[in-house]
């Protein structure tokens, strides 16, 4: 590369790289490459770990003097150039698996909506697993090459922090976020002025901005209300995630659908495909088909070409998730627009509902979405069966399963998710070596596309089989190694969780450190649990037989202890009591000191934790997990899943690479479900997990166990990937057959 040779660096080239850094800082390609973080942080330690991790906000408290001082030292000049010459590399980069198998969304994208997107804790837009999938399904698709351009909203008080009051309640608080120190730029046009569009809302016309999100080669744009155009309560329709009343959500859900639609079409873009992810953007169904009638198409011919531009996502397997509002709310938020439709009352209700002629049933966007797309799918095998049952009253004319609605089982982006250890692990192992792919794979796979490039890069190899399936050979890495590294990976999430706790109790006497210094063993068995506390999510099943889990923990000789973390919505008080339990029994119990709950759960503290954590427990009540994808982050870490036969894990067990609560069926009994798991989780916790764990030989060496972490690495963690995911949507569903 030019220059790296030189001992120092011009004026000119430092001043080129430091508007590369900041062009850096606002793609959040950084956020899969380790290098690109590594550099942030070494600029402020204590910036990037207080200003979470964002590197906006770190070149915000460094001076451009002290920039160019920093750059003066040759290795970390050279340093910098390496990464924005690899930043550029991957910008630039023509031979994408897009580029020859899906050119033809290169100059008309996918529109990709969702009403959240979780891509970093720098950017905390997103409430859960909704809003992570989204996030991780947009850097698949930047690092496949797929033309994709993402809507939502800016949500400027995000979604909420949490604390914990002294009786052990969570306590919802909010943050103003600065879109100045946040890696993404306003959307402007050509006099520099912000892009402003609107939509009719009630009786108001309401007034929009938008942000662009840079996603490696994807955009984002966050729609944000906060316009002083607009009275205050429309202002504050982006305030928060999900936040508000029903009246809220419907308008923001029109703002999301109508308005993300508008602001393409001044943006110049012209979308082959509208990808609603979940009901919540179905309103853009309606606009699509506004659009034709202006063009003077009757409202059925518009809507039914609108159909085949459009697919739609569920997520949701129980009735209650669904987004429903009353005749008389879609009557005051969308009277204007149904009067730019030439509909009546009537017809745009029946457009949401099953039975259309029934007065007393509520507009359903999931309704709206499944009539108004050509296809539809569920996001794992089971939760297609449920979903085809659940709407099979859509369709009365077919049996179950004939209902359209297919499914594709959910992935996670591995280089997003991979902590800095693991990758610096894997880089060493394959800093010398080229990947041998198998002849007989098909051309078009990414295992033998990324085989052809010129250049060997662990990083484009990591989605590949062939890449894991090397797991299973002790030849290419040892037991020792392997054990060593999860080693280094627990210890590191229970000195995270010391700190955590620490400053969550506000506590700094010299005593106090002492004794938090002492939480939690390095040594013994870790069982991670973090994910929305939803109630059907059974956070405390595993304590339901707690005096015998009191005896696992206090075994000295094969201890076992609970990491616990997860946010319970605002309004839902069941999910804050399990929360209220749980704290309470790691505070006031036998459990004291082996059981914790780490505050405010984020992207951070879940990386930190399918990192450190031996097991990852999934324990909902069967068949409410549409998919999951917590349990798919813990595989490259060697972290393996103890879970119940639902979502994506009853497809990636096999025996041999996890462990399973049950089997692959369930009582109709609510109560009798959870009795039976209870016990089963605990048969298989004491008859399974923890002999394997403990079953050392004479090197003090688990063979047993590693040989799980081995098959995991090899079956699951290449098959649930975002890039395998996002190549089927394409196939199945982007691409008209």
């Amino acid at each position: 590369m030019k220059n790296m040779n030189k001992a120092n660096f011009t004026g000119s080239e430092i001043t080129e790289m430091i508007v590369g850094l900041n062009r850096l800082a606002r793609n959040l390609w950084w956020t899969w490459n380790q290098e690109s973080q590594e550099i942030f942080q070494d600029l402020s330690p204590r910036g990037w770990q207080n200003l979470y991790h964002n590197p906006v906000a770190v070149l915000h408290e460094v001076s451009e003097y002290e920039l160019r001082v920093r750059l003066q030292d040759p290795e970390f000049a050279r340093r910098v150039k390496d990464v924005l010459h690899a930043f550029d590399e991957y910008l630039r980069d023509k031979e994408t698996w897009a580029a020859k198998n899906a050119p033809e969304f290169a100059a008309n994208p996918i529109a990709y909506f969702s009403a959240e997107f979780g891509f970093h804790e720098s950017l905390p837009i997103a409430a859960g697993g909704l809003g992570v999938l989204a996030g991780d399904h947009t850097k698949a698709a930047s690092d496949l090459g797929l033309g994709l351009v993402g809507i939502s909203l800016f949500y400027r008080e995000g979604y909420f922090m949490q604390g914990v009051t002294a009786d052990n309640w969570q306590q919802e608080y909010y943050r103003l976020l600065n879109p100045r120190n946040l890696p993404m730029e306003p959307v402007l046009n050509a006099q520099g002025e912000p892009v402003v569009c609107s939509v009719r809302v009630a009786m108001s016309q309401v007034y929009f901005q938008a942000w662009r999100v840079n996603v490696g080669r994807a955009m984002i744009y966050l729609l944000d209300c906060d316009r002083p155009e607009n009275e205050q309560h429309f202002r504050d329709l982006t305030l928060r995630v999900y936040g508000g009343d029903s009246t809220t959500r419907i308008m923001q859900e029109m703002l999301l659908g109508v308005g993300g639609v508008r602001l393409l079409r001044t943006l110049g873009y012209s979308p082959s495909v509208f990808h609603m992810n979940e009901g919540h953007a179905a309103f853009l169904v309606l606009e699509l088909a506004r659009e034709k009638m202006a063009e003077g198409k009757t409202f059925a011919l518009a809507l039914e070409e609108t159909k085949q531009e459009c697919i739609f996502t569920t997520h949701t397997p129980v009735e209650a998730g669904h987004d429903r509002f009353s005749p008389e709310l879609m009557e005051y938020a969308a009277q204007k627009f149904k009067s730019q439709l030439k509909i009546t009352t009537e017809q745009l209700m029946g457009l949401g509902r099953v039975h259309p002629e029934n007065a007393g049933e509520p507009f359903c966007m999931t309704v709206l979405a499944l009539k108004g797309s050509r296809s539809a799918n569920a996001v794992s095998e089971l939760h297609g069966d449920v979903s085809r049952q659940m709407w099979n009253c859509l369709f009365p004319d077919l049996p179950k399963e004939k209902v359209p609605i297919g499914h594709i089982t959910n992935g996670v982006h591995l280089m997003g998710w991979m902590k800095g250890p693991v990758r610096r692990f894997w880089r060493r192992k394959f800093s010398t070596m080229r990947m041998e792919t198998p002849a007989n794979q098909a051309m078009g796979d990414t295992t033998s596309f990324w085989a052809r490039k010129p250049t060997f890069s662990w990083e484009s190899e990591v989605n590949s089989p062939a890449f894991w399936q090397r797991m299973t050979d002790p030849a290419f890495i040892s037991d020792e190694e392997l054990w060593a590294l999860r080693y280094k990976l627990r210890r590191e999430l229970i000195e995270f969780a010391r700190r955590r706790l620490l400053i969550q109790g506000q506590r700094v006497t010299e005593r106090d450190y002492i004794t938090f210094d002492h939480l939690l063993n390095p040594d013994a068995l870790t069982i991670g649990f973090a994910r929305r506390f939803a109630t059907y999510k059974r956070a405390p099943l595993i304590f339901q037989q707690f005096e015998s889990i009191v005896h696992l923990v206090k075994d000295r000789q094969r201890p076992v202890q609970f990491v616990f973390a997860g946010k319970a919505h605002p309004r839902d008080d069941e999910g804050k009591k399990f929360i209220q339990h749980i704290i309470h029994l790691s505070k006031y119990s036998e459990l004291q000191g082996n059981l914790v709950f780490i505050e405010n759960y984020d992207i951070h503290v879940a990386r930190q934790m399918v990192g450190g954590c031996d097991v990852w427990l999934n324990n909902p009540r069967r068949p409410l997990e549409a998919s999951g994808t917590s349990g798919m982050k813990a595989g490259s870490h060697g972290c393996l899943n103890l879970s119940i036969l639902d979502g994506w894990w009853r497809e990636g067990y096999d025996g041999t690479n996890g462990f399973a609560i049950g089997g692959d069926t369930h009582p109709e009994s609510i109560e009798e479900q959870d009795r039976l798991d209870s016990e089963n989780l605990y048969k298989a916790l004491t008859e399974e997990v923890i002999p394997s764990f403990y079953n050392r030989d004479a090197m003090g060496i688990p063979r047993q166990w590693l040989q799980r972490i081995r098959r995991a690495m090899a079956t699951v963690v290449p098959q649930y990937t975002t890039w395998r995911m996002v190549q089927e949507y394409v196939q199945k569903y982007y691409q008209v057959h």
